[in-house]
């Protein structure tokens, strides 16, 4: 399976970014309202500049408390980006994400943002996958 099969089978499709000059406690009320687990940090809204979790900003308000809130999000975002293509197989990915201990991966095309997958959404599709794998050996063996 390819990332371009999991990115149609999401509900949606857009990837929220937010600025680089959004505080901390900015991005924390986003996370919360949208139910999301992170945000791409793009100025225009195609370039993904970097990437902040809520365990990047839980990890800082261990580290300093409360006073990180007001910082901004380039402070305490990765800049070294991993990013994968619509192409890219998904095993490959999940791999990737296992063996980097992150949970979300931009997907990236001629330098745009183009989506975002997690590793749920690797799972999901994984399981899907292996399902029908059964489904039709379950068939043969029945001889359907």
């Amino acid at each position: 399976m390819q990332v371009h099969h999991i990115l149609k089978s999401k509900a949606t499709d857009a990837v929220v970014t937010v600025t680089s000059g959004t505080t901390i406690s900015d991005v924390a009320k986003i996370l919360s309202e949208k139910r999301i687990g992170t945000v791409v940090i793009s100025n225009d809204g195609e370039t993904a500049l970097g990437i902040l979790s809520e365990r990047d900003i839980v990890r800082e308000l261990a580290n300093r408390g409360a006073t990180c809130l007001t910082d901004t999000v380039d402070t305490y975002m990765t800049t070294q980006l991993v990013t994968c293509g619509r192409n890219d197989d998904a095993d490959h990915i999940l791999s990737q994400m296992t063996e980097g201990r992150f949970r979300h991966m931009p997907v990236v095309e001629d330098g745009k943002l183009v989506g975002l997958i997690t590793i749920g959404d690797v799972v999901k599709a994984r399981l899907t996958e292996l399902s029908m794998e059964r489904n039709a050996l379950e068939g043969m063996i029945m001889g359907h």
